[in-house]
């Protein structure tokens, strides 16, 4: 739980800047968030991000099936709102291995998500379950971070009561995990591609 606190607070922090120039990011999961040696985090591929002026909306279907807000579903315009669902739905998988909406079958995930009704297991924190509820509700309007308060219905939500902010900002906090890490080019924690080690090897020679 303690660990989902920590790394779901990047997401927070991260989206409230993007959106403070902007920019709606559309396409968080586990595979675009990256783990510095410090053990902060890093979001890494901005291909389906998408300036945004004021309220506008913009009508693109993108983004992975098992994360998309029902408002692009139902092709009813969206905006910054989107990130946040995405928020509540790595928040779940986190604490509980799967998606809330998980199928073999994409339409299937698509009827799921705009349905709107989630499973939650009997162990699940309850202060993680109602933070999860805020998050995925489906009417934009109700949803925590578009709200009048914006991110900091969030941020102040009772999951993150004794949550240290400011030794977060500052990266002061002890990170739950710090990957091993032997040189600037070290790929040992990514996916091998071929020659990559021998193009690390021509870099540390320079």
């Amino acid at each position: 739980l303690e660990q989902a606190k920590f790394y779901i607070a990047h997401i927070i922090t991260i989206f409230e800047y993007i959106h403070s120039k902007n920019i709606i990011y559309r396409d968080l999961k586990p595979e675009n968030i990256l783990i510095t040696k410090k053990g902060y985090l890093k979001l890494t591929d901005f291909g389906f991000a998408k300036y945004l002026e004021n309220n506008d909306k913009t009508y693109t279907l993108c983004g992975t099936p098992e994360y998309l807000a029902p408002e692009i579903i139902l092709n009813k315009g969206h905006g910054k709102p989107v990130d946040w669902w995405t928020m509540g739905i790595l928040l779940y998988e986190m604490l509980v291995g799967i998606d809330p909406f998980s199928d073999d079958d994409p339409m299937s995930i698509y009827k799921k998500i705009v349905k709107g009704k989630i499973h939650f297991p009997k162990e699940i924190d309850k202060d993680a379950k109602s933070l999860i509820k805020h998050l995925l509700n489906s009417d934009t309007t109700k949803r925590f971070g578009c709200l009048k308060n914006g991110v900091k219905d969030i941020a102040k939500h009772r999951f993150f009561e004794k949550f240290d902010w400011r030794n977060f900002v500052y990266q002061k906090m002890k990170a739950p995990y710090l990957p091993n890490i032997q040189s600037k080019c070290d790929t040992s924690n990514l996916l091998k591609y071929p020659d990559s080690d021998k193009e690390c090897e021509s870099l540390d020679a320079k």
